[in-house]
């Protein structure tokens, strides 16, 4: 860097290259020796971050170490219960069709059999598209979230049965209704378990692709 010079002879200010610093010489105007100064060494010093602090109890400060979570994946022990459920509810549709008859069901365990898939459909659904970088919903929390769910869920189904037969016996006025249902289902998952409107239509319809099998096991239409 350029070091400033000052004539102790004129009082010319001047700038030479910190070559010459340490060097002397005559001034370029009145010709008197002067000295070119060394540039000042700054010293720097280094200082070590500050250890993470987990709790600002005792500390004053801030938190600053990062969160630890520990995912906990799904247990064997759920996965087994969930598709013995699963065979369990194939066996009683066709036990349905069996003793009613095809489509012949009544709409009372229409009704009920709507609200009993939909509870274990929203909790295993949640354990298998919530976010994992999320704490995850336990216990007793789990359960009434699951429950607010699988009532809307139920709800929904009906709500398809009040609809008049000529907009459910074509395909094509579904193209209309189905968006309504969905997003009224991806609603209730989004406010019931946090979750964004992917995983959330993700979420229901899981329990409309079991339960629209299960109809057509039992002799209904599967929508």
């Amino acid at each position: 860097m350029p070091i400033q010079v000052v004539c102790p002879g004129c009082k010319s200010r001047f700038t030479v290259s910190d070559q010459f610093a340490g060097r002397t010489g005559p001034c370029p105007k009145c010709k008197k020796p002067l000295s070119i100064p060394k540039p000042a060494v700054q010293a720097v010093t280094i200082h070590e971050p500050e250890a993470p602090v987990a709790s600002s109890t005792g500390t004053g400060r801030m938190p600053t170490a990062p969160i630890a979570r520990r995912d906990r994946p799904v247990s064997n022990l759920r996965i087994a219960i969930s598709i013995a459920g699963f065979v369990a509810a194939v066996v009683a549709a066709i036990a349905v069709r069996i003793v009613f008859g095809p489509g012949q069901s009544p709409t009372w365990l229409l009704a009920t059999s709507a609200f009993l898939l939909a509870l274990p459909c929203a909790i295993v659904g949640y354990d298998i598209v919530r976010n994992r970088d999320l704490d995850p919903y336990r216990g007793r929390g789990l359960l009434l979230r699951g429950l607010i769910c699988a009532v809307v869920y139920a709800a929904l189904w009906g709500v398809r049965g009040m609809l008049p037969p000529d907009m459910t016996t074509e395909m094509w006025p579904w193209l209309y209704i189905a968006p309504i249902f969905f997003g009224a289902g991806s609603l209730a998952a989004l406010a019931s378990f946090d979750l964004d409107w992917g995983t959330g239509v993700a979420h229901y319809s899981l329990y409309v692709l079991i339960t629209a099998l299960l109809r057509w096991i039992a002799g209904f239409p599967p929508v």
